[in-house]
């Protein structure tokens, strides 16, 4: 049994299908670079990669600590970067992507009071993983931390 969720999430258009440092097949798996497929990908943008300054990071990790407490759920720990959010959380009888959709939701409500133009604020998707034990949670915990 899971006793907590990794989700990682990137800012849209910033790691597209084909990417050169591979990418997450929506069926499951990894592929690798694919410089066509990136570049219909980004053909199909609707609005310009996102890269997030000081001041949104900001507002992004503060909006993931409120929604855990509004939640109830235990935030172990999360790191905004530029291009891509990591968050630890344990949020009982909860699906593995649930708590990552909500904080995506929840962040791009309090970031378009910022820049209402922006539609697109995030990838489509994103990465989850159980952590099935203690040890695994202090690593991801760590490397949330202090690895980035």
């Amino acid at each position: 049994m899971a006793i907590a969720f990794f989700s990682t999430w990137t800012t849209y258009g910033t790691w597209l299908p084909g990417d050169e440092r591979g990418w997450l097949r929506r069926e499951g798996g990894i592929d690798w670079a694919d410089r066509m497929r990136a570049f219909r990908a980004a053909l199909r943008m609707t609005d310009g990669a996102t890269t997030l300054d000081a001041g949104q990071r900001l507002i992004v990790q503060a909006t993931v600590v409120a929604h855990c407490g509004f939640r109830g759920w235990t935030l172990h720990a999360v790191n905004c970067r530029s291009n891509h959010v990591h968050a630890v959380v344990t949020a009982p009888d909860r699906t593995l992507a649930f708590p990552r959709e909500q904080f995506k939701a929840w962040c791009s409500r309090k970031l378009s009071k910022s820049e209402p133009a922006r539609e697109n604020w995030w990838s489509e998707r994103g990465w989850d993983e159980y952590l099935d034990d203690e040890e695994a949670l202090a690593v991801v915990i760590d490397y949330v931390r202090e690895r980035q």
